[in-house]
């Protein structure tokens, strides 16, 4: 694993033929959208459960804690409200309709750069548990939008991370072998661990800071 924060060997960089990012919390970093997706939720559970939303969201935060404990691993939201008889493509659509994300969100020109000068030596690839409506919206205020060859969005398979079929079949459709695929997430049980599993390298990264990183390291001669 490829983990800055611990200082794990980058030699194996130079290899490297295509590039996997998680969006939100790689990319970019904002509480305040990650509390209007979960207040949308908490919205969503309170309707099913005839309960009000505050008492909703302890419940979801519940659910995600006895999930993480029962697998060892820890839980997202969207398996979260799965488990609280929630449909996901419900709780997508109204993600889509009821949240604006441009108010939380910063254009960097920073990490513009970055990935224009990653996609001149690997694929880009966006792998994210957002809709695709959202998911689109939040690259567009990124200034994001074009950076990516393929996104790939929970409405691909309504099966959200970390997930093996879909893991195995974005691998092969970027046409290269695991070990030439870098995959990049700021948590590294949903994001990193399956693709670590697969013979993938990984990136953790849980800031802007820590993803520019990433130029210097796949900078780097690895001879």
């Amino acid at each position: 694993m490829i983990d800055l924060s611990h200082g794990r060997e980058k030699s194996t960089m130079g290899a490297i033929k295509a590039i996997v990012f998680d969006l939100d919390g790689t990319l970019y970093v904002s509480r305040e959208l990650g509390e209007e997706i979960a207040a949308a939720a908490a919205r969503y559970v309170a309707g099913l459960r005839a309960i009000i939303p505050e008492e909703a969201d302890r419940l979801i935060r519940e659910t995600k804690a006895e999930l993480s404990a029962r697998t060892g691993f820890r839980s997202t939201l969207s398996h979260a409200v799965a488990e609280l008889g929630g449909d996901l493509r419900e709780l997508h659509r109204r993600f889509a309709a009821e949240i604006d994300p441009a108010p939380f969100l910063e254009r960097d020109e920073r990490v513009i750069r970055l990935l224009r000068e990653l996609a001149g030596r690997a694929e880009l690839v966006l792998y994210t548990n957002n809709n695709h409506s959202l998911a689109g919206r939040i690259l567009d205020g990124l200034g994001l939008g074009e950076a990516f060859r393929r996104v790939v969005t929970i409405e691909e398979s309504w099966r959200p991370k970390p997930d093996r079929e879909v893991l195995e079949g974005i691998i092969r459709g970027t046409g290269v072998r695991p070990a030439e695929c870098l995959f990049v997430g700021d948590r590294y049980d949903i994001d990193l661990r399956l693709p670590a599993e697969l013979g993938c390298q990984v990136y953790l990264s849980r800031s802007v800071d820590e993803l520019l990183a990433l130029h210097s390291i796949m900078s780097e001669d690895p001879r």
